[in-house]
């Protein structure tokens, strides 16, 4: 066994269970590039600075979640907490609201890191997929995102998740709600740490997971009844559109995503066999980002995806993914020639997109055969110095068993017609 291990709350993926992985960041992304998101992959670490004003510094991620360190130029650094802070800073540096019609519309994929502690579908590691529109405020492209997320998820035959809605106002009419809520939470009996989190964002209060808290919160006035002339006729397109679109979803009041810088639309899905660490995804409007982290007005919204929660979601409903074999083909040689004839076939059959391995390291047939079986390949190749010289190769269909002598040189017609 190694020294090392794995870091304390992440993970490695290994195959095959890694192929499982691959093919829900393929489904989650796939009707992102079909409507015409571009990619965009920026670096594991940013500015300190760059999380503490867009995603907020009352936030627990930037106060206790943050991996931060200081460079030894003396900058300070922290790895990436999450997806949309980095892409609206890429896209500003490179002008992309300028160079063409907006909205800029980009999706990405990676690791994202908190510093949490680790439970089942909470790790201090984490991959999700996510996709931004910035630079439009419509609300046709805050009800084209949650559909193309509900066309994600449904494609990968994910059934038991819930859609939660709600509108968080904007700088018009958010203020007075503000003030409503923080007096109200001034007559509970709260720590001093959630006080002072009252003081500076008090939506943070409503979304603290603490049953202490909860329960004290049901008589806390909702945003909805504060919303103005303005944000009800944004919110309410937006719930027409997506009903207009067969996607179901649930008005949640109290919903409040857990970062700083969203407006108007927010929206989370659930699954409710994940337990407490509920939330596959989530996303929202924020309008006021750019210009917090220094750049122009840009209305926006985005959201991400959670691809481990999402892993786990298929686990809980049963559900096995299609996942084709790596390997299509599988050569057996017996004996140098037989190694230097088919390897070259091998390179043949890779050349034309046919997925070909090989048995390494001079096995015998016993225990190269149980290689082939381990691939999931349909075909073996199988030949020796006779085949050789009568100038064939065994052809095995690993499903059937059934075997057949082909010419050396009509190999990669023959498996490119039986492989379609």
């Amino acid at each position: 066994m190694s020294t090392f291990q794995a870091p304390k709350g992440t993970y490695d993926l290994l195959p095959p269970d890694s192929a499982k992985y691959l093919a829900v960041r393929e489904a989650l992304t796939a009707p992102l590039r079909n409507s015409g998101y571009g990619y965009i992959e920026t670096p594991g670490f940013e500015s300190v600075e760059l999380f503490a004003r867009g995603v907020g510094e009352s936030t627990d991620i930037v106060t206790k979640e943050m991996y931060a360190f200081e460079t030894k130029g003396g900058t300070k650094l922290a790895l990436r907490p999450e997806g949309t802070a980095s892409v609206l800073r890429a896209a500003l540096e490179a002008n992309l609201h300028k160079v063409g019609n907006l909205p800029v519309k980009l999706w990405y994929s990676g690791s994202y890191y908190r510093y949490e502690r680790p439970q089942k579908g909470r790790y201090r590691h984490f991959s999700q997929v996510g996709a931004e529109a910035i630079g439009a405020e419509d609300p046709a492209l805050d009800a084209e995102l949650i559909i193309l997320a509900d066309q994600a998820y449904r494609s990968l035959g994910l059934q038991n998740f819930r859609i939660l809605l709600n509108s968080l106002g904007d700088k018009e009419c958010r203020p007075v709600y503000r003030a409503a809520l923080q007096e109200f939470l001034r007559g509970l009996d709260l720590d001093e740490d959630t006080l002072r989190r009252a003081d500076i964002n008090p939506l943070r209060v409503l979304d603290d997971k603490r049953e202490s808290v909860q329960k004290q919160l049901g008589d806390a006035p909702l945003l909805r009844d504060y919303l103005c002339d303005a944000c009800k006729a944004y919110h309410e397109e937006v719930r027409e559109l997506i009903t207009a679109a067969g996607v179901s979803f649930e008005d949640d009041p109290k919903l409040v995503r857990g970062l700083d810088y969203y407006t108007r639309t927010t929206f989370e899905f659930v699954h409710d066999g994940l337990g407490s660490q509920s939330a596959v995804g989530g996303g929202g409007r924020y309008d006021g980002l750019s210009e917090m982290i220094g750049g122009p007005a840009l209305p926006s919204v985005g959201w991400a995806l959670g691809v481990d929660r999402t892993v786990l979601a298929l686990e809980a409903e049963g559900v096995e993914l299609e996942i084709p074999a790596s390997t299509s083909v599988f050569a057996v040689p017996l004996g140098e020639e037989a190694r230097r004839v088919l390897f070259a076939k091998v390179t043949e059959l890779r050349k034309v997109g046919i997925a070909a391995d090989f048995s390494y390291g001079g096995k015998g047939l016993k225990g190269a055969m149980k290689n082939a079986n381990r691939s999931g390949a349909r075909y073996a190749i199988v030949a020796g110095e006779r085949d050789l010289a009568e100038g064939v190769v065994q052809l095995k269909d690993m499903e059937s068993g059934e075997q057949v002598a082909i010419g050396v040189n009509e190999i990669v017609a023959e498996l490119e017609a039986r492989l379609g």
